[in-house]
């Protein structure tokens, strides 16, 4: 019935599998769960998320080297025995205890694409993890009625029920071989299908949050990312709120001055963003000025 698949790198799943595994034995359905490795460097983490392999139905298998965020997810897919996948980051857990069964209800409805939605804990993390928390709260944590505003491109993957029957015509785009916008593609495929998606509210609060440094680095990651797939055209312009805003501001050639503003105001900028007191308006401006300046060449 159904494959819970969850990818880790450098991350502790112990307790993400051990509750996942609770709720689907109490449910009595026919479940396996894979955790796959991506060629951790932590040999004492690796060691402690072995444990896993004594519960039944669960598979820990480490890979030799790091093969990528896209790609461990679509070997996951493959290797899985039943037809409903369960993608899970392995920095979450499921905000309740009747998590699966909310799942199991609508998988009789036989939705192709089932997304579950994320959360972020109400207590304010440590000062140097405040940017990804703001940022998740404020723009991820929605309700699956908001979700359904926006199908499509609200659909994040690290709480997600997708057919594998659908998944393998569709998959991770291998393209991309840093962080950001694998979600975007995936989803844009879904769409291109006018293919069925639920959003039902069964949310994981995400846990594993990035410094802020680390958020900073990662965000121009994803935008560097989301230049090759506007280049590429790989999905359409209309499809992402960030291609949108960038091409009408090219319309009246006010890139160049946002582009200006990153060149001039960064220090300033990010001074801001790696501190407690970090800005969600400002961290929309940095992005925004950094998409202008690596574009204005274009």
């Amino acid at each position: 019935m159904l494959s819970i698949l969850i990818p880790t790198y450098n991350y502790s799943i112990v307790k993400l599998v051990h509750e996942i595994h609770r709720q689907a034995t109490l449910l009595n359905i026919t479940f396996e769960i894979l955790c796959f490795d991506d060629g951790s460097t932590e040999k004492e983490l690796i060691e402690n998320n072995k444990e896993i392999k004594n519960l039944a139905h669960t598979r820990y298998h480490i890979l030799e080297k790091n093969i990528g965020r896209s790609a461990i997810r679509n070997l996951l897919a493959k290797k899985a025995k039943h037809e409903h996948l369960l993608f899970l980051d392995a920095d979450v857990l499921p905000k309740e205890s009747n998590f699966l069964a909310k799942y199991i209800k609508e998988i009789k409805a036989d939705y192709p694409v089932i997304y579950g939605g994320i959360r972020y804990q109400e207590e304010k993390p440590a000062k140097d993890y405040i940017l990804r928390w703001k940022y998740g709260s404020s723009i991820e944590s929605k309700s699956a009625s908001d979700r359904n505003k926006s199908k499509y491109a609200s659909i994040l993957f690290s709480n997600t029920i997708i057919k594998k029957s659908l998944f393998l015509k569709t998959q991770f785009s291998n393209k991309l071989s840093t962080y950001g916008h694998e979600d975007t593609l995936l989803a844009y495929s879904f769409q291109n299908l006018n293919t069925k998606v639920l959003h039902i509210d069964s949310p994981v609060f995400h846990i594993g949050l990035d410094s802020n440094k680390e958020y900073l680095k990662k965000t121009k990651e994803a935008l560097n990312n989301l230049k090759y797939i506007e280049a590429n055209a790989l999905v359409n312009a209309e499809f992402v709120k960030m291609l949108r805003f960038h091409k009408k501001l090219k319309s009246f050639k006010l890139n160049l001055v946002f582009a200006t503003i990153y060149t001039l105001f960064k220090r300033t900028m990010e001074k801001n963003l790696i501190s407690p007191n970090s800005s969600l308006k400002i961290y929309n401006l940095y992005r925004l000025s950094y998409f202008c300046y690596i574009n204005k060449s274009e």
